[in-house]
């Protein structure tokens, strides 16, 4: 079985989906002749052709509205926005158009297109490339949600993507693209080679859209975390001692609930974990869940750790960025309670 990155992996599926499937189209700024900007679509033009892999102007807005054009004829087009912080012109084609295709047309049409884009920080972005926009698409009734966080989650969840007959928005953790990363920045870089869910099997094999992974089982506490922050959650709990459950969402639209109350009912404590700003973050749809399905349940209040409220700074990067001490004096904290 080969070891692979999450570029890798996204490449391999995406590759896959071309040569099986006609309908598939990947398009979007630079994804052609360059391979895109961190080189998820490195060789598709040449193998596939520039009618199947292309490049677009810089508009995110066509790209999206041509998609949804393309996904109502039948095709099964695949956009890349460069940066999740692009994806804001583009909002309105996803929200008012792609996410009510099904609704509006009484099922006569549906729109099977996965938008892809780079999301969160730890890259020095600054506050216009580091952004983690994900509760702008949970609030929307019609999109699936999805945050992988592995080579082998990557691969599995993108492919279900492409299959769905609805639009999926597939938010890659940029952080993640090379290496596990658990928020330890002064420390050496970390790559996927070695880490047994960089094990990425050939051909094809689906990861059922809205079904979490538990990383870690556990008994004191449950910890709710997806993306970069799932390693950020491990390396917290064994730093601190404590013996939580670590449980990945993977989507989070929707939402496998029954994992994650099925936990925080043994475990009796709750920590939620997300790099976005922490107001109307999607933890605090996961905290209102978790409050209403194990409320006799819990022994202490529910937390959340998140980005601070403001733009991601550029020169602090990494007292915004929800690093393993942070993460690990909540859990504290929930433990004492």
């Amino acid at each position: 079985m080969a070891t692979m990155t999450m570029i890798e992996a996204i490449r391999d599926a995406l590759d896959l989906a071309l040569t099986e499937d006609p309908r598939v189209t990947l398009f979007g700024e630079d994804v052609g002749y360059f391979g895109g900007v961190f080189r998820c679509t490195a060789g598709l033009q040449q193998k596939h052709g520039v009618a199947r892999c292309f490049d677009t102007p810089i508009s995110e807005l066509g790209i999206v509205g041509a998609a949804i054009g393309m996904a109502a004829f039948g095709r099964r087009p695949v956009v890349e926005i460069q940066f999740a912080d692009y994806m804001y012109p583009a909002y309105d084609q996803i929200v008012s158009e792609a996410a009510r295709m099904r609704y509006r047309t009484a099922g006569e049409f549906t729109c099977p297109l996965v938008v892809r884009m780079p999301t969160g920080g730890g890259i020095f972005g600054g506050q216009t490339h580091s952004q983690s926009p994900e509760a702008l698409f949970t609030h929307v009734t019609g999109l699936k949600t999805v945050v992988p966080s592995t080579p082998y989650d990557a691969k599995g969840l993108l492919l279900a993507a492409i299959d769905d007959p609805d639009p999926v928005i597939f938010l890659e953790p940029k952080r993640l693209y090379n290496g596990p990363f658990d928020g330890h920045h002064d420390r050496p870089v970390t790559p996927w080679r070695g880490h047994p869910l960089a094990e990425v099997p050939e051909g094809r094999y689906h990861l059922p859209l809205g079904q979490a992974a538990i990383r870690r089982a556990g008994t004191q506490l449950t910890v709710l975390a997806y993306g970069t922050m799932v390693h950020v959650a491990l390396a917290a709990v064994a730093e601190a001692g404590i013996d939580a459950e670590v449980i990945d969402l993977r989507t989070l639209l929707p939402l496998d609930l029954e994992t994650i109350t099925t936990s925080v009912r043994r475990t009796g404590r709750c920590v939620i974990v997300h790099e976005a700003t922490l107001t109307s973050g999607f933890g605090a749809e996961l905290a209102a869940q978790v409050q209403a399905e194990c409320f006799w349940h819990l022994e202490a209040p529910v937390e959340r750790v998140a980005g601070w409220d403001t733009p991601y700074p550029h020169t602090a990067e990494w007292d915004y960025f929800p690093g393993p001490a942070r993460v690990a004096a909540a859990c504290r904290r929930v433990m004492e309670a």
